[in-house]
């Protein structure tokens, strides 16, 4: 099957019902998702299907052939990541940094939807990205800081 990852067509032989995140960890050796529980629970495996954050190991690849797969890893990070990437430094966000991934691309598919979240609703999108060191008031502020951006104030 053909994945579209990171803007890179990916011609893989696996089983249609290969969860997402091994495709992109096991065969195409793309780290930045990573395995945390497997149940869709913990979000350290969120990346981008056709610009939605999705759980991707509970995405089976047959399911994203034809679609757009946008990871961390990318080296060409749209408006929204960048602006989230270079918040999550300047709040200094991570500490073990385990589950950042997932939090970074939760939270710039919340400012793709949402340009101006408040505090509310920034951790309902969050809620299910869990960060065992509990740094969520620095990620909430890094995603607020991040929309400001965003908005040129």
């Amino acid at each position: 099957m053909k994945l579209k990852v990171n803007g890179k067509l990916h011609e893989v032989d696996v089983e249609d019902d290969m969860p997402l995140l091994w495709v992109l960890r096991d065969e195409l050796g793309i780290r930045g998702p990573k395995y945390g529980c497997g149940i869709a629970q913990c979000g350290a495996c969120t990346v981008h299907l056709d610009g939605q954050a999705v759980r991707s190991c509970q995405v089976w690849a047959a399911d994203a052939e034809g679609a757009e797969v946008l990871t961390i890893d990318t080296p060409d990070p749209p408006p929204t990541l960048r602006a989230v990437q270079a918040a999550w430094i300047a709040h200094q966000v991570a500490q073990c940094g385990y589950c950042q991934a997932g939090q970074i691309m939760q939270a710039a598919a919340l400012l793709e939807e949402m340009p101006e979240p408040d505090d509310a609703e920034i951790d309902e999108a969050m809620h299910g990205n869990l960060c065992r060191c509990g740094t969520y008031p620095r990620i909430r502020a890094a995603i607020r800081a991040a929309a400001q951006d965003l908005r040129g104030a």
